[in-house]
C-alpha cells in the first residue's frame, strides 16, 4: 500500500473522542485512533494530530461568562484530550510528544515549529494543544494554522458525521452530503465545516482538507490512501 499523503494533520474533534456519548472520553474510540495512527506509522506517514475539546467545554456556550476566559477554559479542555490521546498512543508504543501553545512545562513541550518538524522526521507523532494560545480562534483554525507551519500534504478533519453536508444531517434526515468542494464554497454556503478563519486561512495557503466520520471502520487509513470517503475541500 502507498499512502497518497506522506505528512497529515489530523484533527479530531473533541466530540468525535467522546465517542456515544456527549461528554468525556471514550476509551475505546481513544484506542481505535491510536490503532489507526499506528497503521499510518507503519507507512511512514508523518502524523500531527490537534485536538478540540468541545466534549469538556465550548467557550461559546458560555453566554453570561467574559469571552475571553470561556476559551482559555477550552484550551484547557484540549490538553485534557491531548493527554488522554498521548497515553492511548504511547500504550502501543507509538512515540508521543504534546505541544501546547500555552506553557506548562511540567506535563508537556512548549510549542516550536522547529522542534515539532524535528519530532515529525524522526516518525514522533506531535500532538498540538491549548489552540493558537488566543482566545476568539477556535481549533479548526488552528489545525489550518499549524499544517501551514508544517507543510502537511492535507488536513484530515475527523468528525462525527461522515462529510459535509448542505444541512444538519442529525435534524434533516434529507440532507445532502457533498463530495467535493472549494474552500470558496466553504465560505459562500456557510457550511459549518469549518468557521470562515479557518477555511481562509486553507484557501490562501492552498491546503487541502478532508472531512470524514473517525468511527468509520478503517477511516484514517483510508483517507491516507486517497480512497473516495466523506468529502475533499480543495
Amino acid at each position: 500500500m502507498e499512502p497518497k499523503y506522506k505528512r497529515i494533520i489530523l484533527k479530531i474533534s473533541g466530540e468525535a473522542l467522546a465517542g456515544e456519548s456527549k461528554f468525556g472520553l471514550d476509551e475505546s474510540m481513544l484506542d481505535k485512533v491510536a490503532h489507526d495512527i499506528q497503521s499510518l506509522i507503519a507507512l511512514n506517514v508523518q502524523v500531527a494530530v490537534v485536538v478540540g475539546g468541545g466534549n469538556f467545554w465550548r467557550g461559546r456556550s458560555s453566554k453570561s461568562m467574559d469571552r475571553a476566559t470561556a476559551d482559555y477554559m477550552g484550551m484547557l479542555a484540549t490538553v485534557i484530550n491531548a493527554l488522554a490521546l498521548q497515553d492511548a498512543f504511547e500504550a502501543i508504543s507509538i512515540p508521543t510528544r504534546v505541544q501546547t501553545a500555552i506553557e506548562m512545562r511540567e506535563i508537556a513541550e512548549p510549542y516550536i515549529r522547529r522542534r515539532a518538524l524535528s519530532h515529525l522526521n524522526k516518525g514522533i507523532v506531535v500532538i498540538f494543544a491549548a489552540g493558537t494560545g488566543n482566545p476568539f480562534f477556535s481549533t479548526d483554525t488552528t489545525a489550518a494554522l499549524r499544517a501551514a507551519e508544517m507543510e502537511a500534504d492535507v488536513i484530515f478533519l475527523a468528525k462525527k458525521v461522515n462529510g459535509v453536508y448542505d444541512s444538519d444531517p442529525t435534524l434533516n434526515p434529507n440532507a445532502k452530503m457533498y463530495t467535493q468542494l472549494t474552500h470558496m464554497d466553504v465560505l459562500e454556503k456557510d457550511l459549518k465545516v469549518m468557521d470562515s478563519t479557518a477555511a481562509s486561512l486553507c484557501r490562501d495557503n492552498g491546503i487541502l482538507v478532508h472531512v470524514f466520520g473517525l468511527a468509520e471502520e478503517n477511516s484514517i487509513m483510508r483517507a491516507c490512501l486517497g480512497e473516495d470517503i466523506g468529502t475533499v475541500i480543495r
